[in-house]
């Protein structure tokens, strides 16, 4: 039975989140609507843009927004048109909710850079709740054998971690360094380290160092620090403009830095002989495409990652948040809807 009601948080006042912009409150459960499908949350991971949004740096594009776009669950309901997916299945909902099919940017294969793309927890409802609708073609079948604790990670974190390793271009064998150790820098790092790239970890904070030596990087070192040697490739993942400078002068000639986050604080002045000449190269990574999920998510299953999380109980998404923006969190942090 489907309640009428559900727990959910709600984004009411943006701002730092030590002056609790988030509210926890008791809303309808949402009617999927034509081509959607009801969601019932599993669990929610907590991403970085979660805060954006929260404190303001993503600004709102609808009030009172639910967050969160690394959900596992389970299809509920169907709407009109909706004749993929059959109740029960298990299913990630993952930050891109919808594109046009229809500009140029589609037509091409880009469909994260369509103009009209809508995205989960932003421009409608997310998983901090009981439930969610989503169209169920922007939807990913999930394996049953796998805690829907270490999946949820893979949906953004692992996802945008993917498409930012493509757009670095490491060459096989590359050495790569990754700047800030968070959710989808501990699984990106993993990917590369499979296929034989060194890696460099340069972060801040000690736990994650820690973590880093686990998981088989090379170095590591604090973020402003220099790597024992040149980079072919580096991902920024922090979202601190500062480090772009600091990442571009480690590059190799031809190398480059691939900037990983959907917000970045201003960026200091570039010094066009010592961070761009010989052909260093500065990227953004927007988004992703569901291609780019479908080929993560295979390869996760095919090679499992070492998922590393740290729970919290429904009632304490504000608490998640500010150990996120503290650099409290060691991997991801995943919501557990039913748990106290």
């Amino acid at each position: 039975m489907i309640p009428a009601e559900m727990d959910a948080w709600v984004v009411a006042r943006p701002g730092p989140i030590a002056s609790h912009p988030l509210e926890r409150v008791r809303i309808p459960v949402p009617e999927p609507g034509p081509g959607e499908v009801l969601v019932e949350v599993e669990v929610c991971a907590v991403c970085r843009t979660d805060l954006h949004l929260t404190e303001g740096d993503l600004p709102p594009r609808r009030p009172r927004t639910v967050p969160g776009h690394e959900v596992v669950g389970r299809v509920a309901a169907r709407g009109p048109d909706a004749v993929r997916l059959t109740p029960g299945t298990r299913v990630g909902a993952a930050w891109l909710r919808s594109t046009c099919g229809r500009c140029r940017y589609c037509r091409r294969g880009a469909e994260n850079l369509c103009p009209s793309s809508t995205y989960t927890g932003w421009d409608a409802d997310g998983g901090y709740a009981g439930y969610l609708t989503v169209p169920e073609d922007y939807l990913y079948p999930l394996p049953e054998d796998v805690p829907a604790e270490k999946l949820a990670p893979l949906l953004c974190a692992g996802i945008i971690g993917y498409r930012a390793l493509l757009r670095c271009d490491l060459p096989s064998g590359g050495r790569l360094g990754i700047y800030g150790f968070g959710a989808s820098a501990h699984l990106t790092a993993q990917v590369a380290i499979a296929q034989g790239a060194v890696v460099h970890v340069l972060t801040r904070s000690a736990t994650a160092r820690e973590l880093a030596t686990s998981l088989g990087a090379a170095s590591v070192g604090g973020a402003a620090e220099a790597p024992p040697e040149p980079l072919d490739a580096a991902i920024l993942f922090a979202p601190v403009g500062e480090l772009v400078p600091t990442a571009l002068a480690t590059l190799d000639r031809g190398g480059t830095l691939a900037v990983a986050g959907i917000h970045l604080s201003d960026i200091p002045p570039l010094n066009y002989q010592r961070h761009l000449f010989q052909e260093r190269t500065l990227r953004s990574v927007t988004a992703n495409t569901r291609a780019d999920g479908q080929a993560y998510l295979e390869l996760a299953q095919a090679h499992p990652p070492k998922v590393t999380t740290v729970p919290y109980p429904f009632d304490s998404a504000d608490r998640a948040l500010a150990d996120l923006a503290g650099d409290r969190v060691e991997g991801a942090a995943v919501l557990m809807p039913g748990r106290s």
